[in-house]
């Protein structure tokens, strides 16, 4: 065999086994929930009206573990973290944060009883996909949400500061099992940007969503926030992890902070928060760790100081893998550079 029928049969080979290979298109994007945590964490997953439901609504995650579902392109929903369940096959299950009423480890329908930690997606259809993670309905355990395969900014997202250990008493549940927004422990206007307050002209920041936004940047506050707490991606799958790694230059024996409202209606902390999103100014999108907290890291995967993962893969401390659509295109590419060189060859 000449060299030219040689590498027209390798050029062959290759695109044929790329075009047998599933891409974002087809099988649409993948969502990956990993538990990180010290104990299990019952996700729940809610679609938007006149998006199917995903082959499950709610489910047990222990920790140290993950579970993949694959959602349709267009899709639109939120997933978001229970803990504390107790569900004993009677319909009378319950959990303490994050509850969706079924009584069931399936939520079936039902979205998450406020405060939860919320990821929110709407997938496009052909385009960019946007995402953001909202403590507008309060925080009940630590989520972050990172991207891999896609192109453009992907910037990971989310809140790692664990906010029950500074939550003013006003807004705190329980013995500090999850923290309320203003809206939701007060139930006024102007913290719930209703009535009167329903614009952003109108409805500002209160000192309460400010602390939230001062522990993580990256996450929606209140109902009017920054838009740049939302984020695009496209032709990504996505992992959605509780309770990320939070390795920190700060002493594991550090007291932990305390918050308190003060008379004028300031908050006020006897600590800082760490954590990879950082804490104080504002990120901007794909800034990772721009806040002015001393934190650092990722919650799957590991970063070097100039944002690379290259490095660490090469060293097996990465964990990012390439989704189906970047490993096409990769296979393209490589049929691309085949037939180059045959050309060159001739």
């Amino acid at each position: 065999m000449d060299l030219f029928s040689f590498s027209s049969s390798t050029l062959i080979l290759t695109i044929s086994f790329a075009l047998l290979l599933p891409s974002r298109g087809v099988l649409g994007t993948t969502f990956t929930f990993v538990n990180k945590c010290d104990y299990t964490v019952w996700p729940g997953i809610l679609a938007n009206a006149g998006s199917p439901s995903l082959d499950s609504t709610g489910f047990e995650l222990p920790k140290d573990s993950s579970r993949s579902f694959i959602a349709p392109t267009g899709w639109s929903g939120r997933f978001w973290g229970r803990t504390s369940c107790n569900f004993d096959g009677s319909e009378s299950g319950f959990c303490t944060t994050g509850d969706c009423g079924s009584g069931q480890v399936e939520c079936n329908g039902a979205g998450a009883a406020p405060p939860a930690t919320l990821a929110e997606f709407t997938l496009g259809s052909g385009g960019q996909d946007f995402y953001d993670v909202s403590l507008v309905d309060g925080y009940n355990l630590p989520l972050v949400v990172e991207g891999s395969g896609g192109s453009g900014m992907c910037a990971s997202t989310g809140c790692v500061t664990d906010l029950n250990r500074v939550c003013p008493s006003e807004l705190k549940v329980g013995e500090g099992e999850a923290c309320k927004s203003a809206c939701e422990a007060f139930g006024s206007p102007e913290y719930c940007c209703s009535g009167a307050y329903n614009s952003p002209a109108a409805c500002k920041p209160s000192v309460y969503s400010q602390m939230f936004k001062s522990a993580c940047p990256r996450s929606y506050s209140f109902a009017y926030d920054d838009p740049t707490s939302t984020f695009t991606c496209t032709g990504a799958d996505y992992t959605v992890t509780f309770c990320p790694s939070m390795p920190s230059q700060k002493s594991s024996r550090d007291p932990a902070p305390t918050t308190t409202t003060n008379g004028d209606g300031s908050v006020s902390d006897s600590g800082t928060g760490s954590g990879m999103m950082g804490s104080g100014a504002e990120a901007a999108p794909g800034a990772m760790g721009s806040g002015s907290g001393s934190g650092s890291g990722s919650g799957s995967e590991a970063l070097l100081a100039d944002g690379s993962w290259l490095a660490g893969l090469a060293m097996g401390d990465s964990t990012r893998i390439l989704s189906p659509s970047a490993l096409y295109s990769a296979l393209i590419a490589s049929a691309t550079f085949s037939f180059i060189l045959s050309l060159l060859c001739l």
